[in-house]
């Protein structure tokens, strides 16, 4: 308990440390700005990173494919509300189409692969991620679209920024999630259960843990997260399947400074990153290297949680 905190305050503070580096001179109002079009952000990538964690610590399965799966799903919405569904409809298809192709994927495929390393079960899942972005690509031509959701003409007014009710429910949907997620594994039968499976799958199934119905919940919950997460990312950042599928790499940062096991370092750290990328584009210098940050930060926390280790993750 002691390691995660320290782990969490550290997060804080380097990501903290450089917020306030690439801040350092600019007028207020711009750096909120920018601060809040990160956080909105940087909730989609903590929400990504804890559908990872959920699937990671239940099944051993990094999912790569849910980028892919949220593109589908938000791709799928967008073209019932041009058939002129009516709006809340194309939300539930579009999260259920991604709810379905995870279970679809978590039934049919990876019971085949429970058995093999780790890397082999990540290599997978990205092989499924580009089925998906293929079906996708070939379905939608290459174009500019938008998806815009009701919420979008809703603002308020804080500390002088406008701010959407869109991005409030972002923010507050990671939060949200983060607390809900926690309690399921720490006070549920099936979170517990999900919790045994990462530990030991052999000694799970040897002392009656229903291991396919556990598993079966921990995809559902992964696509449910992966839908509302693509239809938010389509709303706030770009209609496109490359870029809304290339959205798990910074969840995978964002998972990774969690050690894939805590959320609310997880929590920080993709909001966090969110912040710094968007920040990042004021610095003159800087701003050329927006895509390295992700990487940059997981790589930065895990040496700083592997100091005086060999192998962390051997044997997970």
């Amino acid at each position: 308990m002691a390691q995660r905190t320290l782990t969490l305050f550290i997060v804080t503070a380097l990501m903290l440390g450089t917020c306030t580096y690439l801040a350092w001179g600019k007028p207020s109002s711009v750096v909120g700005l920018f601060v809040v079009s990160g956080l909105a952000v940087g909730s989609l990538y903590s929400l990504g990173g804890i559908g990872l964690v959920v699937l990671f610590r239940a099944t051993g399965v990094l999912n790569l494919s849910n980028g892919a799966i949220g593109a589908l799903g938000v791709m799928l919405a967008w073209q019932l509300q041009q058939w002129n569904f009516p709006q809340i409809a194309t939300w539930v298809i579009g999260i259920a189409t991604t709810t379905l192709l995870a279970l679809v994927y978590g039934r049919l495929i990876a019971p085949g692969l429970a058995w093999r390393d780790p890397v082999v079960k990540a290599v997978a899942t990205l092989g499924f991620a580009l089925i998906v972005l293929g079906i996708t690509a070939f379905a939608w031509e290459d174009d500019v679209r938008k998806f815009a959701l009701p919420s979008d003409k809703i603002s308020y007014t804080l500390l002088g920024l406008r701010i959407t009710l869109t991005r409030l429910i972002v923010i507050l949907a990671a939060i949200a999630i983060v607390i809900a997620v926690w309690l399921y594994l720490s006070k549920t039968r099936t979170g517990l259960n999900m919790r045994a499976l990462a530990d030991n799958r052999d000694i799970s199934a040897l002392i009656g843990i229903p291991i396919v119905k556990t598993e079966t919940i921990a995809w559902g919950i992964s696509g449910l997260i992966a839908g509302f997460t693509g239809l938010m990312f389509g709303d706030l950042v770009r209609l496109e399947p490359f870029v809304i599928t290339f959205m798990v790499i910074p969840a995978i940062s964002a998972a990774i400074c969690g050690q894939l096991r805590n959320l609310g370092v997880v929590l920080i750290a993709g909001l966090c990153i969110g912040v710094i990328e968007s920040m990042l584009t004021l610095h003159p210098v800087l701003k050329s290297v927006r895509p390295m940050a992700p990487f940059v930060i997981a790589i930065i926390v895990l040496m700083w949680v592997q100091r005086g280790r060999t192998n962390y993750f051997a044997g997970n």
